[in-house]
């Protein structure tokens, strides 16, 4: 079915059932303009992660900040947004979606302007984690929102609107950076990459306080605390030693810290199977194929896209010497090259089902290793003549496997476990985030140089090309 049929076809009304009244209020007017602010949201979110890559090096000259501080601007936001997804999620179930969503835009809006007005590198890290608290309380709502909002019938299409949304954020953040710094709007620089979230902030209040309306919060009970304090000192453990392995190799302290980090994990895990009444974590959501094998794959993803924009970022500054302008100028065929692969996606996966989503990113780290090549016979010379067409043609495959991954993912759940989905899946992008940054930027930070570079890329290749195989393990049927 395409687009536009899919489209018409979730225009009628849903079929009845349990969970009719849950799903009917989709056909409702004003749900796409709701829908709208919520993606306005998501932009925002998701291109803050990115955003700051083009930017660093003006930051760094600006705040003089150290190695250890450029890595903090970049991950405390991800870490923050991390942390506060879990309990925002539970919080927004107890006393309503609606108002927790307008609240947190209005503090992810301030917290952006505090970035912008930063006047040391310390600050603007205080800053990046309030910007993630806000952030993360405005993503947990938005998968429960989603499914509240729409009949069962549009769950596939808006999804992957949702999807795409998220990801093309990622990749037109360092795109729109070096637009906003080169073009250095009446003076504001650097500062630019926060204030950009300001005009954008006020749209999605004013759709979302004018149409998102979900009623009465349906959950009540209290928040686990417990479970609120395992997983929030895990995660942070665990980020802390992997930045520390960055700066200073394996020892013996971030060693024992990460062991530390992942034994209160599984005691999260423990705790949150304990919990019969209102846990964090439902495990029972992984008893699904689907969502238990999306999981690993969502993690991956997200790992190696942050990973990959970042160390094109700094590799075509610092090392190839192209101005921040410039390098957003390389980026947009890839982000070029996304939109198309996301646009011809569906009919691939009609198709070919799943293994449509792993040849789109088998295909991508085959792409990665021909540039690595390239960089290395060159010996970091890119000419962007060249270069222009192959790295749309990498975007093609990132746009095939990120658009359809989530709803391929999701489509087994039920109604009741998509809304506990609601804090867990972005969770799971956002611990990707930060994981992949510290797992595959750490030779990068150690050895910043080419070699270090195209050590970065031929990991990012060879895992994108594990992440085609394990794909084939994900349900899915394909049209003969």
């Amino acid at each position: 079915m395409t687009p536009e049929g899919q489209i018409a076809d979730a225009t009628r009304p849903a079929g009845g059932g349990p969970d009719q009244r849950e799903t009917e209020p989709g056909t409702r007017h004003g749900a796409w303009p709701a829908f709208a602010g919520c993606l306005i949201a998501v932009f925002m979110q998701m291109i803050d992660v990115t955003i700051v890559n083009t930017a660093l090096p003006s930051i760094t000259a600006d705040l003089r900040a150290s190695p250890a501080q450029q890595l903090l601007v970049v991950t405390a936001y991800s870490l923050a947004f991390a942390c506060t997804l879990l309990p925002a999620a539970r919080l927004g179930a107890m006393f309503g979606r609606r108002w927790l969503f307008l609240g947190s835009v209005i503090a992810f809006t301030a917290a952006s302007v505090w970035c912008a007005m930063s006047g040391s590198a310390v600050e603007l890290i205080v800053a990046r984690v309030a910007q993630g608290v806000a952030g993360g309380a405005m993503a947990a709502q938005t998968i429960a929102i989603l499914t509240a909002s729409f009949p069962r019938s549009r769950h596939p299409l808006v999804f992957a609107v949702y999807g795409g949304t998220a990801g093309f954020a990622g990749m037109l953040g360092p795109i729109v950076g070096g637009g906003l710094i080169t073009a250095n709007i009446a003076g504001t620089g650097w500062h630019s990459v926060f204030l950009i979230n300001v005009p954008l902030g006020a749209l999605a209040f004013a759709l979302a306080f004018r149409w998102l309306h979900l009623g009465p919060a349906r959950e009540r009970g209290r928040l686990d605390l417990g479970g609120a304090a395992l997983s929030t000192v895990s995660l942070f453990l665990l980020l802390s030693a992997l930045a520390a392995v960055q700066q200073d190799g394996w020892r013996i302290g971030p060693a024992a810290v990460l062991l530390v980090a992942l034994g209160i994990g599984a005691g999260f895990l423990v705790q949150q199977r304990r919990s019969s009444r209102t846990p964090l974590v439902r495990l029972a959501l992984f008893e699904d194929r689907g969502f238990a094998v999306g999981s690993i794959l969502v993690t991956m993803f997200f790992g190696l896209f942050t990973a990959f924009v970042f160390a094109i970022s700094i590799t075509l500054q610092d090392i190839v010497g192209f101005s921040p302008l410039r390098t957003g100028v390389a980026m947009t065929p890839f982000a070029l090259g996304a939109g198309a692969g996301a646009l011809v996606s569906p009919w691939l996966i009609a198709r070919w089902g799943a293994r449509a989503i792993a040849a789109g990113i088998a295909w991508f780290g085959v792409c990665v290793a021909i540039g690595a090549t390239y960089l290395w016979f060159t010996d970091g010379t890119v000419d962007l003549r060249i270069a222009l067409a192959p790295i749309f043609v990498a975007g093609t495959g990132v746009g095939v496997f990120g658009v359809q991954l989530q709803p391929m993912m999701l489509a087994g759940l039920s109604q009741q476990r998509m809304d506990d989905a609601s804090g867990l899946l972005p969770t799971i992008e956002q611990v990707g985030n930060g994981l992949g940054l510290a797992l595959l930027s750490a030779v990068f930070f150690r050895a910043h140089t080419l070699g270090g570079a195209l050590t970065m890329f031929a990991a990012v290749s060879v895992i994108a090309l594990a992440m085609g195989a394990l794909a084939l393990a994900l349900p899915g049927r394909e049209r003969t």
